[in-house]
C-alpha cells in the first residue's frame, strides 16, 4: 500500500501513528510531501519511496489543503480541516468548497472550522444550494461521514424553494442579529425537468385493493400538485423526488382516498392447510430434545467416530460397523455404533475435574453398513447419569447415587413424549453385555421390538472406559417407535380440549402371589390390560417376602384405578371386572392371596 504523507501537525502524528503499525507488521510504502516530513518517516523507520517511482498512491493523509487561484486543489488530494478534525481524502467525485486558499467544507454534508460562526462574527454569507443527492451519497459514503445534512440532500430537498428559503432566513437573521443584507448573487441554475410517469387508474385496484373513480383519482393528484393530462400521464412536482413509478402514485391516492376503505381480503390458500415444513421424525426428535433438558438433563454433541476398541465393545451382535478408509486418526476410525461411548466419554472428563454428578444427553444418529453395502443411520437418544443423584446433607445423611430405576423412569417418560404407550410395554431382560445383567432390561413393544434399553452398566464397561463408581444408561431407539397413523380429512395442529370425567374414578387393591421370577411390570402390565374400557392405571404399591410367603414366592400389591364412563358402577360390575383382573394375573402364574 502506497501513503502520501503530508505536512503539519496533524500529519505528524499521523506519521508517528502509522510508524507503530509498521513496528506491528504492517507493509506500506510512504512518499513524503515535504523534507520535513521525510526525515520525520525516517526516523521513525518508514520505508520511502519518490513519488516519481509510484503508479498510484492509495491514500493521502494531509492538514489543511491549498488551492490554486483557479481553484483546483493542490495538495494531499483535497482533504478539509473539520471540527471534528477528520482529515479527509477528496477524490474526483468529491463536492468542496474553497476560496483561493484552502478548503473550508465539505459540501452539503459537513461545515468546517474556518468558515463555522462565532461569537464575534459580524460578516455572514448565507448560502442556499440544491446539491445532487447522488453525489452527496457518494462522497458521504465515501468518507464514512453522518449529519443532518447529508441526510437531508441525500433524500433532496425542493429546488422551487431555493428563493422562498433566502427571503425566509435573511428575514429571520435581520429580525433577531440586526445587520444589512447584501445583494444576491446566483451562480448556476436548480433542476426544472419534471419527472413524468404513465399512469394506469386500474392498478389503485390491483395494488391498492380499493375501487376509486378516475375522476376522484385525478382530483386527488391534482391537489396534490401533480399534473395530469388527457392521456394520464402525470407530471410530478419538482420536490417529490420519492414518486419513480405507477406504484407510488398507487399509494398517494389510497392514502388520500382513506386507508380505512382497504378491503381486509385473505390470502389465497390454493391448497388448504400448508405443509409442513418438518417431518415428523424431526417433530418428535424436537419433543425429546426440549422434554430431556426439561427434566434437569445438560444436552451434549460427542464425535460421530470411535476408536475400534470402543466401537466393537458396543456394537449389537450382528452389526457391522462403518470403517474409515482416511480416518483422521486412529482414534477416530470408526462410525458409532452407539450413543453411550461418546457419552460416557464426556461423564469421565466432567468427573475427572471434580463434578459430583453428570446428566448427559445426546440425540443422534448411529451408523451401520446394510446388506447391500449402503449405510444405515438410526436416529437413537442417549442418556447417561454418573455420580450421585442426591448430595450427602445433614437430613439425609450420604449421598444418593443413580440407580436403573432413574434410567428407568428417564426413559418411560421420554417414550412418553416420544407419542409411544408405554403402559402396554413389555419389560424384559437381555440389554446386553454392556449393562448389568441383573440390574438392567429393556421396554418392548410386543417380544421382538425394542424401544429402550437402560440400566446399570457393567463394571467391565466402566473399567473399558477408565470410569471410577456406578453409571446407569439409557438408549431410546427413535426408529422402532411406530409413527402415529395418518388423519383423513383437515389436519388440526391444535390440542383437543381436556374434558375431566363426569364420573368419579374407583379404585381397587389386590394382592397376588406369584413366582418370585416374575417381573412386576409384567403383572402391571396384564392388569392392566384385562379390561382396556373400565382400567385406566395399575400401579404396585407393595412387596413382601418372608413370614407366611410361600418358599419361592412373592407377594405384589396393586392398586387399580377404574374409570366408569356413563353410569356409575354397581356391586356386579365391580365383580365383573376384578373377575376379569384376576384371571389375567393367573396367566402368570399368580394367585390371591387369602
Amino acid at each position: 500500500m502506497v501513503v502520501g504523507l503530508g505536512t503539519g501537525s496533524t500529519a505528524k502524528h499521523f506519521v508517528e501513528m502509522l510508524a507503530e503499525e509498521v513496528a506491528d507488521g504492517l507493509v506500506v510504502r510512504g512518499v513524503p510531501t515535504s523534507e520535513e516530513t521525510r526525515r520525520l518517516a525516517e526516523a521513525h523507520a518508514i520505508p520511502l519511496v519518490p513519488v516519481d517511482t509510484v503508479e498510484t498512491i492509495h491514500l493521502t493523509v494531509d492538514g489543511a489543503d491549498e488551492c490554486d487561484p483557479e481553484g483546483r486543489l493542490i495538495k494531499g488530494g483535497g482533504a478539509a480541516l473539520l471540527r471534528e478534525k477528520i482529515i479527509a481524502d477528496a477524490s474526483d467525485h468529491m463536492v468542496v468548497i474553497a476560496d483561493e486558499r484552502e478548503v473550508h467544507d465539505i459540501a452539503g454534508i459537513m461545515g468546517g472550522e474556518n468558515s463555522g460562526v462565532a461569537d464575534e462574527t459580524t460578516d455572514v454569507l448565507l448560502e442556499i444550494a440544491y446539491f445532487d443527492p447522488a453525489r452527496i451519497g457518494v462522497t458521504g459514503r465515501k468518507l464514512g461521514l453522518a449529519s443532518d445534512a447529508r441526510t437531508r440532500f441525500e433524500r433532496g430537498v425542493d429546488p422551487a424553494f431555493l428563493d422562498m428559503g433566502l427571503e425566509l432566513l435573511t428575514g429571520l437573521i435581520v429580525e433577531l442579529a440586526g445587520g444589512q443584507p447584501s445583494e444576491v448573487v446566483r451562480a448556476g441554475s436548480p433542476p426544472s425537468e419534471h419527472r413524468r410517469v404513465a399512469f394506469d387508474t386500474g392498478l389503485t385496484r390491483r395494488l391498492g385493493g380499493v375501487d376509486v373513480p378516475e375522476d376522484e383519482q385525478k382530483s386527488i393528484l391534482e391537489s396534490l400538485d401533480f399534473s395530469v393530462d388527457a392521456d394520464w400521464n402525470v407530471t410530478c412536482p419538482l420536490r417529490r423526488h420519492d414518486i419513480e413509478g405507477p406504484a407510488d402514485l398507487v399509494e398517494e391516492v389510497v392514502r388520500i382516498h382513506g386507508l380505512d376503505t382497504v378491503e381486509s381480503v385473505a390470502l389465497p390458500r390454493a391448497e388448504g392447510v400448508a405443509c409442513p415444513t418438518a417431518t415428523p421424525q424431526q417433530v418428535m426428535e424436537r419433543r425429546l430434545r426440549r422434554a430431556a433438558a426439561a427434566s434437569g438433563l445438560d444436552e451434549a454433541v460427542t464425535w460421530s467416530f470411535l476408536p475400534e476398541s470402543e466401537a466393537a465393545h458396543f456394537a449389537p451382535a450382528g452389526a457391522v460397523p462403518w470403517s474409515l478408509e482416511n480416518p483422521i486418526s486412529e482414534d477416530l476410525k470408526v462410525m458409532r455404533p452407539s450413543l453411550l461411548p461418546g457419552l460416557l466419554m464426556a461423564a469421565k472428563r466432567n468427573a475427572d475435574r471434580g463434578a459430583a454428578a453428570t446428566r448427559l444427553f445426546e440425540l443422534g444418529r448411529r451408523y451401520f453398513r446394510s446388506g447391500d453395502g449402503t449405510s444405515d443411520e438410526r436416529p437413537t437418544l442417549g442418556i447417561v447419569f454418573a455420580g450421585e443423584k442426591t448430595p450427602r446433607g445433614w437430613a439425609s445423611g450420604k449421598g444418593v447415587m443413580f440407580d436403573a430405576f432413574d434410567a428407568k423412569a428417564a426413559a418411560m417418560t421420554l417414550l412418553e413424549w416420544a407419542g409411544a404407550r408405554t403402559f402396554n410395554l413389555m419389560v424384559m431382560g437381555e440389554a446386553g453385555p454392556q449393562f448389568h445383567p441383573a440390574q438392567s432390561a429393556t421396554l418392548r413393544l410386543g417380544p421382538k421390538t425394542v424401544l429402550a434399553r437402560f440400566g446399570m452398566l457393567h463394571p467391565a464397561t466402566l473399567r473399558a472406559f477408565d470410569i471410577d463408581g456406578p453409571v446407569a444408561a439409557v438408549e431410546l431407539f427413535l426408529d422402532a417407535i411406530p409413527a402415529k397413523k395418518a388423519v383423513k380429512g383437515p389436519v388440526s395442529f391444535a390440542r383437543p380440549g381436556f374434558t375431566p370425567p363426569a364420573l368419579q374414578a374407583v379404585t381397587r387393591d389386590f394382592a397376588f402371589l406369584l413366582p418370585e421370577d416374575v417381573p412386576a411390570g409384567d403383572l402391571v402390565r396384564v392388569v392392566q390390560g384385562a379390561d382396556k374400557a373400565n382400567i385406566v392405571a395399575a400401579r404396585v404399591f407393595d412387596l413382601f417376602t418372608g413370614e407366611g410367603v410361600p418358599d419361592g414366592k412373592k407377594s405384589l400389591a396393586i392398586e387399580v384405578t377404574l374409570q366408569p364412563s356413563d353410569t356409575s358402577y354397581k356391586d356386579a360390575d365391580l365383580k365383573r371386572i376384578a373377575d376379569k383382573v384376576v384371571a389375567a394375573a393367573a396367566g402368570l402364574g399368580a394367585e390371591l392371596r387369602g
